[in-house]
């Protein structure tokens, strides 16, 4: 019973020490700014605003609904680019958190992932405040939104995993952070952000089973937007790769990791 009650003690001394990590990191992100915190709300609004311009003004977009089409989209992406981009060279620059303390590697990743995990809800919430205000034909609050939930969370281990293998990778390779900045500036053009689903499909038949951020976006469109069911065929495919790759990078960090601190 002892045993019982001090594991239940240390695993809930984890969960705080990680959420003061998450919390931490995320003020510290926007500590110099001088928008504070309310940056973390303004920059897919922003970035909105720019892509609005460009695709539906300029190029004419025919995308019914675009501006919330766009807004839910970039609110996927950014979350996996600036998690799986800002831990790169996480080994390094946080080596003092598994060196001199108790935590171990995992639990860093897991800290800043939580972070953007709460930047990426308070987007979520300007995503609702912005199609419940300003799209006219709001389709409502129904049960089919609560999938964001499942969505989020195969969002996370496949953002989790990829960091995982981007971080391992760079202690032998640390160009590793370009190639990085190069490839998920093409995918972000092989995603259906900003493109009519039928003309992404169409152009790129399957694809949407092979890039499982494909996947994901149009899931949330359909749950949120839509008032329907996730595709699950999409939904599955969606998960395997998360799965696949967070063991992959579990993997190497197993076999790279424990050379980290000797080799940056």
């Amino acid at each position: 019973m002892m045993e019982k009650n001090n594991n239940e003690s240390a695993a809930s001394r984890k969960l705080e020490r990680l959420w003061l990590l998450a919390k931490i990191e995320f003020k510290l992100r926007y500590y110099e700014n001088r928008l504070g915190l309310f940056w973390a709300l303004l920059k897919p609004v922003l970035d909105m605003a720019i892509y609005y311009v460009a695709f539906k003004i300029v190029l004419k977009s025919e995308v019914p609904h675009f501006a919330s089409y766009l807004f839910i989209g970039l609110v996927i992406w950014n979350f996996f680019v600036e998690s799986t981009t800002g831990t790169i060279q996480i080994l390094q620059t946080k080596k003092y958190l598994y060196q001199y303390s108790n935590m171990n590697k995992i639990e860093i990743y897991l800290s800043v992932l939580f972070a953007n995990s709460i930047g990426f809800f308070f987007n979520l919430l300007m995503f609702f405040l912005f199609y419940n205000l300003a799209d006219t034909r709001f389709a409502g609050l129904n049960g089919s939104n609560l999938w964001i939930v499942p969505l989020f969370f195969i969002l996370f281990i496949l953002s989790l995993g990829t960091s995982l293998i981007l971080s391992s990778v760079y202690i032998i390779a640390k160009d590793v952070h370009q190639l990085w900045t190069v490839f998920t500036s093409f995918l972000f053009f092989l995603s259906p952000i900003f493109y009519k689903l039928s003309s992404f499909k169409s152009a790129l038949p399957g694809f949407d089973y092979v890039n499982p951020l494909a996947g994901i976006i149009i899931n949330a469109r359909r749950t949120m937007m839509e008032g329907q069911q996730p595709d699950y065929h999409l939904l599955l495919a969606d998960t395997a790769w998360a799965i696949g790759i967070a063991a992959a990078g579990l993997l190497l960090l197993q076999k790279l990791g424990a050379k980290a601190a000797e080799k940056l």
